[in-house]
């Protein structure tokens, strides 16, 4: 309870570079996820008309997905240097995949006897897709979309140890200083939860939303 007291009054009495952090924590994650948003949709509409290039793809994104956000960090250092980039490329490559695969997912798991019927009223195969396949496989991206955001808030905050800034800062200095400044870790731990979770719920509830219009 003492070390949860001095956490609130430390997020009181520094309240500038606490939000200034907050701040710079949500651009990195919103910037990352648009980027990796306006990659894996297309990518995913494209693989998914076809059976050997969803394959292809979904072997490829395995491969990515093993590699460790921090390894991509320190493998971008010798190239762009410290700071907000590294992290960026580091973040948008982990929201990619399941932004990507329920995309893909989404689409292909159309029922078959839909597209056809499409197709039998004129419609072409780019009308096919926006009216009708992605209306139908859209809760599915957007659980992508949520599973990346949860995934991008919380693996932010490692951009810290990069000069990304964000409230991995605190995370740090309060591993890093001792015991007597476990408040400030706190600072940052809790922060990223309660963002993780405020994603967490309003993208659920989005998803809800949009399953309930496309799937009456």
């Amino acid at each position: 309870m003492q070390l949860l007291l001095e956490t609130w009054t430390y997020i009181a009495g520094h309240q500038p570079d606490f939000w200034a952090k907050t701040g710079a924590h949500l651009t990195l994650s919103g910037v990352a996820l648009l980027a990796a948003l306006m990659i894996a949709f297309p990518l995913g509409i494209l693989s998914a008309q076809s059976r050997g290039a969803s394959q292809a793809v979904t072997n490829g994104i395995g491969a990515l997905r093993a590699i460790p956000s921090l390894a991509i960090m320190a493998a971008m250092l010798p190239l762009i240097g410290v700071g907000f980039r590294p992290a960026l490329i580091a973040l948008t490559i982990l929201a990619i995949p399941p932004m990507l695969i329920n995309t893909q997912a989404g689409i292909m798991a159309v029922n078959p006897a839909i597209t056809e019927a499409a197709r039998g009223m004129g419609l072409s195969r780019w009308q096919i897709i926006g009216q009708v396949q992605l209306p139908l496989a859209l809760p599915v991206i957007v659980t992508g979309v949520r599973i990346a955001s949860v995934e991008v808030i919380a693996s932010a905050t490692l951009g810290a140890i990069i000069g990304a800034g964000g409230l991995g800062e605190y995370i740090f200095a309060g591993l890093s200083l001792g015991p007597a400044y476990l408040h400030l870790m706190l600072v940052g731990a809790i922060t990223v939860a309660l963002l993780t979770l405020t994603a967490e719920v309003s993208l659920n509830r989005l998803e809800v939303v949009v399953r309930h219009a496309f799937h009456q």
